[in-house]
């Protein structure tokens, strides 16, 4: 049975999202990587691609049998149930954290506490305006102006967009943040450049 609040995808193909493709050049070689809600896991297998280690949840028998060859895959009502990815009574830390086309606020401390130190959380989706093109409509699925940037309090905020997009027409807040490791140096610089290498690490 499908999640009642996972959002229609307007991208129909299974290429990753362009901003997750953005952004992947924040995460370290060979990482661990959880994608929430990954439906039929085409942000899986890009990182798998990547020779990353990748964790998926979803509450889909058909998405996780799909995506089951390509590392983790976790069946679970994340809206209802437990987290299921615990480890001495806290969430579990990936290196890096993908929530796209997914919202339920109630999960929003636990996708930033499995961030890990030096991990990286990259979330996009559909934001308040989005009524006026399509669905999804309902003010529980559209996030606030701001709203990820107050998500991400305590991460550092390498990237956020709040705005409007053609093809399909919607709109979308999305952000880059990591969870900077302590007493580095020299710091570490997050290129903001585009068309970088996504897998450099």
């Amino acid at each position: 049975m499908t999640s009642p609040t996972r959002q229609p995808d307007p991208h129909a193909a299974l290429a990753p999202s362009e901003w997750v493709q953005r952004w992947s050049h924040l995460l370290a070689r060979q990482a661990t990587v959880l994608d929430v809600a990954c439906g039929q896991g085409r942000h899986l297998r890009w990182f798998a691609q990547g020779q990353h280690r990748v964790t998926g949840v979803d509450i889909s028998p058909d998405a996780i049998a799909a995506v089951s060859h390509l590392g983790e895959a976790v069946l679970a009502d994340i809206e209802n149930g437990p987290w299921p990815l615990m480890l001495d009574g806290k969430p579990r830390t990936f290196d890096a954290v993908v929530v796209t086309h997914y919202l339920w606020r109630p999960l929003f401390p636990v996708i930033v506490q499995s961030v890990a130190e030096g991990g990286v959380l990259i979330y996009e989706t559909f934001a308040v305006g989005n009524a006026s093109v399509g669905k999804p409509s309902r003010p529980d699925f559209l996030l606030r102006p701001g709203e990820l940037l107050s998500l991400c309090q305590g991460l550092r905020v390498v990237a956020y967009e709040d705005g409007f997009l053609d093809q399909p027409p919607r709109f979308v807040q999305r952000i880059a943040a990591v969870r900077e490791q302590t007493e580095v140096s020299p710091p570490r610089r997050y290129s903001l450049a585009v068309g970088c290498d996504a897998f450099t690490g």
